[in-house]
């Protein structure tokens, strides 16, 4: 890889940081290329600083720490051309992975205005204006040297404010994959880590007060409604071919012990393995178990959740469960409630542990979203991918957006969506067990499916951060 940069006209300077150029201190391309050693890691706001100080060149291509990368023919031609044809900030492009048996084209997905996450992913390589970087920086102001993750976050968030963040859909290099390499962009940190994720929120928050995006803590109140309500509290599963788990989901839910009414309504959308017959014979013995069959042939999940929300069984509150998730005691459904009568909250979410399919804990255990806050969490929300569960809902509230038909978001779209308006509340404690077996309509995502997912969840972002943004300059 160093060989081939070495060898490129248009490129005049390497910068190698941590221990890298002792590896390759005997490599003479190097000699002319005034190869600099700087200590540290790129993801410093200290060592990222002093790179772009030093640099005097059009364009910085950094290559991910732990990647191996060969270039196509022309390729950094290519994207130094599409940087000075489009005026880009930073150029990224699809590549091709190859596991030394086999090559499979890796694409990525196209940046938007909402593509605000710190998991975005950019490949191991991406070519930055070196001028573009620097005005960013000078009216948004340098990167804090106290950054230990966050610098590449914080600069790309910074550029991409006045300059454009530009994907290239044509791969212009193969990934070699080893063990040391990383599966995306400088993803070598522990997400769950609570200094990181502290980090991450507070550059994403100043990035959205930058831009007109960010919401003060103020809430619009809730006059609860005298509705005409069958049951105070319903649980909504939705399912198909799921003959395997959904009688365990449905009792799970049958069994919760609560001083208040609530029903169990499974919306069937048309399942072919023995589900139906599962439902039927539970829904003979089971005052409580309300089976509707959807007409509609066309539904998502967010489709059969709109089916139950809308019909006369639903309760003034909506809980979720998956039909291969269990509650995980009898107290979950009084819990959720109890923390409605806590404030003017229009959702509430749990928090849950991830278990294999016999229910034995399996890292990274329990998910508490303790970043949540009530000062911040609504707009943290913009850079995280999910919001956690079990989600349950006000339904005079819930009604008035409803959920978009679609498998995938459909929870985190209407949760951006009622949080823009109104208070989230928060349960701590896991109340909730999540399965991860080979069921899961998330498990094995090819690389086709993971991009429409992603695409999705920042399109889901642009239009949210769009209308805050109109709402604060109002």
């Amino acid at each position: 890889m160093v060989e081939h940069l070495a060898g490129s006209p248009l490129v005049t300077n390497f910068l190698l940081l941590g221990s890298t150029l002792q590896d390759l201190s005997t490599n003479t391309s190097l000699a002319t290329k005034n190869a600099l050693p700087i200590v540290g890691n790129v993801t410093s706001g200290m060592v990222l600083g002093r790179m772009l100080d030093l640099i005097e060149t059009d364009y910085l291509l950094l290559v991910a720490p732990g990647e191996c990368v060969e270039f196509s023919r022309g390729a950094i031609e290519r994207m130094c051309s599409v940087a000075e044809d489009s005026g880009a900030g930073m150029i990224y492009c699809d590549f091709v992975d190859w596991n030394g048996t086999e090559s499979k084209h890796h694409p990525l997905v196209d940046y938007q205005f909402g593509s605000v996450r710190d998991t975005f992913n950019f490949g191991p390589v991406v070519l930055i204006s070196t001028r573009a970087a620097k005005d960013a920086l000078n009216v948004h102001g340098s990167l804090a040297e106290n950054l230990k993750w966050g610098a590449l976050y914080d600069l790309r968030l910074k550029l991409s404010i006045a300059s454009r963040i530009l994907r290239l859909p044509e791969p212009l290099y193969t990934r070699i994959e080893s063990d040391g390499a990383l599966s995306s962009q400088f993803d070598y940190v522990d997400p769950i880590q609570r200094d990181y994720q502290v980090e991450m929120e507070a550059i994403a928050a100043e990035h959205l007060k930058r831009i007109g995006v960010w919401l003060a803590p103020r809430f619009a109140a809730i006059e609860r409604e005298d509705g005409n309500f069958p049951v105070r509290a319903s649980v909504v599963i939705p399912v198909r071919n799921r003959a395997r788990t959904i009688a365990e989901a449905v009792k799970s839910a049958l069994s919760q012990e609560t001083s208040f009414s609530f029903n169990v309504i499974v919306v069937d959308n048309h399942s072919s393995d023995g589900t139906s017959g599962i439902l039927e014979h539970l829904s003979e013995n089971h005052d409580r178990l309300i089976h509707i069959k959807p007409r509609a042939e066309d539904l998502g999940i967010g489709g059969c959740w709109n089916e139950a929300i809308y019909s006369s069984h639903c309760g003034e509150i909506a809980v979720q469960l998956d039909s291969d998730d269990l509650y995980k005691d009898r107290h979950t459904l009084a819990k959720i409630a109890a923390k409605f009568e806590e404030g003017t909250y229009a959702m509430v979410i749990g928090s849950y542990t991830i278990v294999n399919f016999d229910l034995e804990e399996i890292p990274p255990g329990l998910i508490d979203h303790r970043e949540w806050t009530r000062e911040n969490g609504r707009n943290n929300a913009l850079r995280i991918n999910g919001l956690g569960a079990p989600r349950a809902f006000y339904v005079p509230i819930l009604r008035r957006f409803g959920f978009p038909n679609t498998s995938y978001g459909e929870d985190y779209a209407v949760g951006l969506r009622i949080g823009r308006e109104y208070e989230i509340g928060r349960i701590y404690e896991s109340i909730y067990y999540a399965r991860r077996w080979e069921g899961n309509s998330d498990a094995a995502l090819d690389a086709f499916t993971a991009n429409r997912y992603d695409s999705y969840k920042d399109w889901l972002r642009t239009v949210e951060m769009e209308a805050r943004r109109r709402i604060n300059a109002a």
